[in-house]
């Protein structure tokens, strides 16, 4: 596998991976997310479809690259995220969000999230901190290979 296929392989695979994991802490653990866990997948989304699109429009190097971009920037956002989680500094709102399925009673028993909580930790690394380390190394990686040529 060339460089551009392993770059094109990572920009499809890390975000879906990253997102896979938001969607089953959410929906199969009862992790449900804050506001900036919410700006940490916007990122992610479009970094998935940039690399989609790779398959199809040339050059294909660019659009890896701006889909590793994307995800580097969903790295950023969780960096940001994990220090206010760790109380390194201030977040930038309120940050709380209230999941709420459609009616009163439901937005009533909706939890409510804070971003200066963590909810789950391994290592004493918190969610947006694994987001920092795997989409800004993955991210890297992606726009390296992208730009590579032999």
């Amino acid at each position: 596998m060339d460089n551009p296929a392993k770059a094109r392989a990572l920009a499809v695979l890390i975000p879906a991976a990253l997102l896979g994991g938001a969607y089953v802490a959410q929906y199969g653990f009862g992790l449900y997310p804050c506001e900036m866990c919410w700006w940490q997948r916007y990122p992610h989304f479009a970094a998935l479809a940039l690399a989609l699109v790779s398959f199809v429009a040339k050059p294909a190097r660019v659009w890896v690259a701006l889909a590793g971009l994307a995800i580097i920037t969903s790295g950023l956002i969780g960096g940001f995220h994990a220090g206010v989680e760790y109380h390194w500094w201030q977040g930038i709102t309120a940050c709380s969000r209230i999941e709420a399925g459609g009616s009163f009673t439901d937005f009533a028993a909706a939890p409510l999230v804070r971003c200066d909580a963590a909810p789950w930790s391994l290592f004493g690394i918190s969610l947006a901190g694994f987001n920092f380390l795997i989409s800004s190394i993955g991210g890297a990686a992606v726009v390296a290979l992208a730009a590579y040529r032999r």
